[in-house]
């Protein structure tokens, strides 16, 4: 087997690493970069994170703000006109939660191939000469500023879409713990599932590589110890670091072998209900795991004992026990609701399961599941989860 391994050519990494963004594009030969952010980041002033070391060094770049959670594909039209209107742009900064960075790489791919976002969703691949994106997060979930991937939402049509290709892949990224320090509970335990989430579908991805599986064991070992503490100490240094770090490999992991049912499942509720991807994510992960542990069992003990919940000398049956009862145990603790208790309206859900099931299907993402599921079982795990 030839895995092919992506990442970005540079990644700084530490607290306090975004005060070198200025000498990063330096070293890329980058001067004049368009920041792609959101309007929290403006109007709470995080944005002169960035803003104020570029100053520094004789930089002022205009600023797109106008990122929203879920982007779509008219936020991006629209950063394409602003980042046209200002001339010679050679590179974009993406700065903020996966949202910002992922309305950064789908400017880049869409002002380079023009057309419409939905023109460039897999199985297209975006593998285009496009301009080199930087990306800074400030949550620990996504893994956006290291993979290959953007998801978009097209605004016509409410789907989610994944688009794939090099052109979405960051040239650099700067991970810098320090960023998540003001980051609510809630958004801390739904990035945090997100980023476990990534690392635990890459490694029972039908393709998995060793690389790949490196990254997602370090990562879920990083994310399972952490989380909890996290949410609940904020400002607690080691636990912060501990789960960007551990976002970041899950990046690399997912990137390199890609997700799988429940990222294909996560996407239709968030388009269709607008709820956060990672707690979609969250709503999600016990019913799916449950599903496809027979077709993957050593893989997902291995994932039990990697997250510290089982013992090494557990059989395969007990560790994936211990597995599942740890994935329900942390969505407790983390006081996700299902979709019934988040409110979401049940006749809108039973009415759309078929639809949602088939534009998981379509995303590609469930043929990565070590249990292929068909749309009827797709259907009756929506059900499953509805009252969890």
């Amino acid at each position: 087997m030839v895995a092919t391994i992506v990442s970005p050519k540079v990644m700084l990494v530490g607290g306090g690493a975004v005060s070198r963004v200025a000498e990063l594009l330096k070293t890329l030969r980058l001067s004049r970069p368009l920041v792609v952010t959101d309007p929290f980041m403006v109007s709470s002033g995080l944005i002169r994170r960035v803003l104020d070391p570029l100053a520094a060094a004789g930089l002022n770049p205009p600023v797109f703000s106008d990122t929203v959670p879920d982007p779509t594909d008219t936020v991006v039209e629209a950063g394409v006109a602003v980042l046209r209107a200002a001339g010679a742009i050679d590179g974009l900064i993406g700065f903020g939660g996966g949202s910002s960075l992922d309305t950064a790489k789908a400017i880049a791919i869409l002002a380079a191939g023009g057309g419409k976002m939905r023109d460039w969703k897999v199985p297209r691949t975006a593998d285009l000469d496009a301009l080199p994106i930087v990306a800074i997060p400030t949550t620990a979930g996504t893994g956006s500023e290291v993979t290959r991937f953007t998801v978009i939402t097209d605004a016509e049509r409410n789907e989610k879409m994944l688009i794939a290709g090099l052109a979405a892949l960051p040239v650099a990224a700067i991970v810098d713990y320090e960023l998540t320090y003001t980051v609510p509970p809630r958004t801390t335990a739904d990035t945090g599932i997100d980023s476990l989430t990534h690392a635990l579908e890459a490694y029972v991805s039908r393709r998995a590589n060793p690389v790949s599986d490196t990254y997602a064991l370090r990562a879920m070992a990083l994310i399972a110890r952490n989380l909890r503490t996290a949410y609940a100490e904020p400002r607690n240094a080691v636990a912060r670091e501990a789960m960007m770090l551990g976002a970041t490999l899950a990046g690399l992991a997912f990137s390199n072998a890609s997700v799988a049912l429940v990222h294909g499942m996560s996407r239709p509720i968030g388009a269709h209900f607008h709820v956060a991807h990672g707690l979609s994510n969250a709503m999600l992960l016990p019913a799916v795991t449950r599903f496809s542990l027979p077709a993957a069992l050593p893989r997902y003990a291995e994932a039990a004992r990697a997250m510290g919940v089982a013992h090494e000398e557990d059989t395969d049956e007990v560790a994936a026990r211990k597995l599942l009862a740890e994935l329900e145990a942390l969505n407790r603790d983390l006081a996700v609701p299902s979709p019934k208790t988040y409110g979401l309206d049940e006749a809108a859900w039973r009415a759309l399961l078929p639809t949602m099931a088939e534009q998981a299907l379509a995303s590609g993402s469930p043929a990565n599941n070590p249990r292929v599921p068909t749309k009827e079982e797709i259907i009756a795990l929506y059900e499953e989860v509805w009252a969890a």
